[in-house]
């Protein structure tokens, strides 16, 4: 079916419409993003300046995941704070498919992310004396590659029924951003089988890898109970944090893909949630309770100052 679109660009009515509130949300979502792309790209180089991080399958997850979470950031926040300057916020029909393609392709990487660490984080607490000969760079490797490909697939399983629908008329988004609830009810035809479509390839997906991933966590906590306390300890301490993660990035993917598609408020929340808040979370949660990575950072520091010093 060849685009019936007649529409060449969309208007977004952004967050809000009072040119002070305007201001003052362009002041804070531009240091949110700084230290968003600064926290994450800071986890990304320190494991990968770091040998026995880098050598280790949960940084070298961690420091993809990172570099996921910065993307993220930059495929949402740079074109929301620009238009928070602007009283007429605008995005063409081809830059919009592309902003739509980009938000699902990362996060959509990073689901299988997670679930390539709640892996790593069982082999290694429940088959330790196994753990290196499975968790080997290769399937590693593999795992990102797959992280990938998913990411791509899921995108352009959106793109190509969106841009299929007919958009002749309407072309105001109570959005910030290009999304496929907000897209939905723009369109000039029946969508009801498409909102299926949206439940199927988002909602289910964020419901079925959460749940599996909350079982696999079980499973990991049930096991501990033949560890000494010590190990115990640094268990709980790493898989709190994968946990902590997992909860803020799945709940509000849930929120947004798998409710009536009338809240639409609703929504523009939990994706300010989502895409703006969890990246810039998780670099604090990883490293705050996490000694190695805090170790590394200082070592980091300091050949940063030995070095400037000659």
């Amino acid at each position: 079916m060849q685009n019936q679109s007649f529409v060449g660009e969309f208007i977004l009515l952004g967050l809000s419409q009072n040119p002070k509130v305007e201001k003052i949300l362009f002041a804070v979502f531009l240091l949110v993003y700084l230290v968003t792309v600064g926290g994450n790209m800071m986890i990304v180089v320190t494991i990968v300046c770091s040998p026995a991080l880098l050598g280790s399958s949960m940084y070298f997850f961690l420091a993809f995941l990172s570099l996921l979470d910065a993307c993220t950031s930059s495929a949402i926040i740079p074109k929301m704070t620009v238009d928070l300057l602007y009283e007429r916020k605008t995005i063409s029909f081809e830059c919009c498919m592309t902003q739509l393609f980009v938000v699902h392709f990362f996060p959509g990487a990073e689901v299988i992310i997670l679930a390539a660490m709640a892996y790593d984080r069982y082999v290694a607490i429940c088959k330790p004396l196994h753990y290196s000969s499975i968790m080997n760079r290769r399937l590693c490797g593999i795992l990102v590659g797959v992280a990938w490909m998913g990411g791509f697939l899921h995108s352009v399983v959106q793109i190509i029924f969106i841009s299929k629908l007919p958009f002749c008329g309407p072309n105001v988004i109570d959005h910030f951003v290009c999304d496929l609830f907000p897209l939905l009810k723009l369109a000039c035809t029946d969508t009801h089988i498409f909102v299926l479509l949206v439940f199927a390839n988002s909602g289910s997906i964020c419901i079925i890898i959460f749940s599996l991933l909350l079982v696999s966590y079980d499973v990991i906590l049930f096991s501990l109970r033949a560890h000494s306390s010590e190990g115990r300890h640094k268990a709980l301490s790493t898989c709190g944090s994968h946990i902590t993660v997992v909860v803020l990035f799945f709940v509000p993917c849930i929120l947004i893909y798998a409710r009536p598609a009338s809240l639409i408020y609703f929504e523009k929340n939990m994706f300010i949630f989502a895409d703006v808040l969890t990246p810039l979370l998780n670099p604090m949660v990883y490293t705050f309770r996490n000694k190695e990575m805090k170790n590394a950072i200082r070592k980091m520091w300091r050949r940063i100052r030995v070095s400037d010093l000659y």
